[in-house]
């Protein structure tokens, strides 16, 4: 039996700092662009290949809280499919779901950093996703992968009903693309939904800040709880009787990729220890300030004697009703 199981894409890392950039955003909205001379070298002050994708994050952050962690993802049957599989054996993740395709390549993405942000260039390999006959687990996890994905609906309901799983979701671009009809039995078994705000403003339609307005919309899709992070803004959480909000834990600012994986990872495992919601917003918020100093997704995701740690040292830091 398994504490968690994370279901979505992994993918290979490259993330490249830049050194000569500028950066433009349209006035009174969070809308920027990054700009840089074209059809000409521009140098960058590090490279680094790292092991990516929000299954595999979650399921290495949640095993390092923890939880009992399984993956299931597909993968290419070359070098980055096996650093993938043998990553995930080293952090202590079950490898039993994971699965090596013939004749497909892995998934592959350019993450570029400018300052402390980043801006990601995602390629999904074509996919035939077939849900593998999975243990029994207390939770699952379902995040992005690429086309096709509708496949694992009909047998993910179906095993979170017979194991009465408790079930996270953080929907990817392609599914969020899908709309929320595609989406609306998933959005239902959902005891947490989990989006950034712009994700939330795209999934409920609507282009409001009121973090009430846009809470209520996610909740109405069916969650028990839903959950909305805004950066270095903090985030938000609603059950449908009460709204919270937790301020960041400030710490120094490396990089952010990943950012939002580990804040739900933290949030999920916080749960399953036996943590009420509000104080599983906390647990997040620390393991997303334990991963903003390291680059990459998995390098910086915090082990539970961290988080039992700084919560011991700052009683202080807790969310507060809005």
């Amino acid at each position: 039996m398994f504490d968690l199981i994370s279901i979505g894409d992994a993918t290979e890392d490259v993330f490249m700092q830049l050194k000569e950039a500028e950066v433009h955003c349209e006035l009174g909205t969070s809308k920027c662009t990054i700009c840089m001379a074209f059809a000409t070298k521009i140098p960058i002050d590090r490279v680094d290949k790292l092991i990516g994708g929000n299954a595999a994050n979650v399921a290495v952050g949640g095993k390092r809280l923890g939880m009992k962690s399984a993956l299931y993802c597909v993968l290419g049957n070359d070098e980055q499919g096996r650093l993938i599989r043998d990553t995930m054996k080293k952090e202590g993740v079950s490898t039993k779901y994971v699965q090596l395709k013939k004749g497909t390549a892995t998934n592959y993405s350019v993450v570029i950093n400018y300052g402390p942000e980043r801006t990601i260039l995602v390629h999904h390999e074509p996919r035939k996703y077939a849900l593998p006959k999975l243990d029994k687990s207390r939770w699952v996890y379902y995040t992005s992968t690429g086309a096709g994905f509708q496949r694992l609906h009909k047998p993910l309901l179906k095993y979170i009903k017979k194991y009465n799983a408790r079930f996270g979701f953080n929907p990817g671009t392609h599914q969020m693309r899908a709309g929320t009809k595609v989406l609306s039995p998933l959005l239902k078994a959902s005891e947490v939904l989990f989006l950034n705000k712009e994700e939330t403003q795209l999934v409920v339609k609507s282009e409001s800040n009121d973090f009430k307005v846009l809470l209520r919309k996610m909740k109405a899709l069916g969650p028990k709880i839903a959950v909305a992070t805004d950066g270095p803004n903090g985030s938000y959480a609603y059950d449908g009787s009460e709204f919270y909000f937790q301020d960041i834990f400030d710490v120094p600012v490396i990089e952010r990729t990943g950012c939002g994986d580990s804040y739900s990872t933290g949030f999920v495992a916080a749960l399953f220890h036996g943590e009420t919601w509000q104080d599983a917003m906390k647990w997040g918020t620390l393991n997303a300030a334990s991963v903003l100093q390291k680059i990459g997704p998995e390098a910086g995701l915090a082990k539970l004697s961290w988080i039992k740690k700084k919560l011991k040292q700052h009683p202080e830091f807790r969310p507060a009703k809005f």
